[in-house]
């Protein structure tokens, strides 16, 4: 049986990517810091570390031969803009340890979750994953993209540099949605944060930026598909989009999320004073499609139905277990 670590495995792609390694027959140990999983999943085993500690990143790659990276310290688009060093310190130190402890432990293979918000802008024509350094990432991004960036680097060396090398994998997604995402208003980005507020009934319902911005949303099943079929590809070093390829506007997918939940007669207002990321963000999918032979199957209106659906059973308990589990401020 194979083996596989996956860190941030109380997290929402954690949660995902365990799952689905479980099922396809893998030992699969996760790790949790702060708080428990909300889901656990039947066969892992689930650890207790901190990433930012070297004898915890040292215990836990212990007898593994793949690490999926999916911890990270993340928030919503205010922390981002106020204390965007909150994206940084945590994450370099994680990810700069976890791979040297993958390394030393023999590790054969480093799977890094990492981000298209990475990119440099690219207007309204989608970003290939070969453009990566080929600007700066937009203001609002500058800090996470370049830690981004600098992980993914870490990888490359880690795969090609050095004498005894580690298969190293770059999963680069657009924006995931999806069951077990995060709905709490502080730390939630833009699918979560329109699914809670519409099954809240929230009036006003408020939306910050114009609704224009441009997203492409991908659905988690189709997003953990994607990541384990680059793990299984043959190269030393490989980075990939993982992404829908469709972009959609902020006020088209709110309109999907009040017609889908029968929330008609909502007071939608748009706040553009409130902080925002970038216009648009598309992604190119021809490499993911072309090697790995990965295209996303679920249309927008069935993942926010299933997403609706999956809050609207869970809302009480989801709600109140983030509550008891939110991050210290700042």
């Amino acid at each position: 049986m194979r083996s596989a670590l996956v860190t941030g495995g109380a997290g929402f792609l954690g949660t995902h990517v365990a799952a689905r390694l479980a099922r396809d027959g893998w030992r699969v140990r996760a790790t949790v810091h702060r708080r428990p999983p909300g889901l656990r999943v039947p066969g892992v085993e689930y650890v207790r570390a901190d990433l930012t500690r070297p004898e915890d990143c040292r215990r836990v790659v212990a007898g593994v031969e793949r690490v999926v990276m999916c911890a990270a310290a993340t928030s919503g688009a205010a922390v981002m803009v106020a204390t965007p060093l909150a994206h940084v310190t945590p994450n370099v130190v994680m990810n700069a340890q976890m791979l040297d402890a993958a390394w030393t432990a023999g590790v054969d293979q480093f799977v890094f979750v990492s981000s298209s918000a990475a990119y440099p802008p690219t207007g309204d024509r989608p970003v290939a994953e070969d453009e990566m350094l080929a600007g700066d990432p937009p203001p609002v991004y500058h800090a996470v993209g370049w830690m981004k960036r600098y992980a993914e680097i870490l990888c490359e060396l880690y795969a090609r540099r050095l004498p005894r090398r580690m298969r190293a994998t770059v999963v680069r997604p657009s924006n995931v949605y999806g069951p077990w995402d995060k709905f709490d208003p502080a730390t939630s980005h833009v699918t979560a944060a329109l699914v809670r507020r519409v099954v809240a009934r929230e009036r006003p319902l408020v939306v910050w930026g114009t609704g224009d911005d441009v997203r492409d949303l991908i659905y988690v099943d189709d997003f953990v598909e994607g990541l384990v079929r680059a793990a299984e590809a043959t190269e030393d070093f490989l980075a990939v989009n993982v992404a829908a390829g469709e972009g959609h506007r902020v006020r088209d997918v709110l309109a999907a999320l009040l017609a889908l939940d029968g929330f008609a007669d909502a007071d939608v207002r748009f706040d553009p004073t409130k902080p925002a990321t970038v216009p648009i963000r598309l992604v190119d999918t021809r490499r993911a499609r072309e090697r790995l032979g990965f295209t996303a199957t679920t249309p927008l209106a069935t993942g926010l139905a299933r997403t609706l659906a999956w809050y609207r059973a869970h809302r009480e308990t989801r709600d109140a277990f983030e509550d008891a589990h939110a991050a210290p401020p700042g």
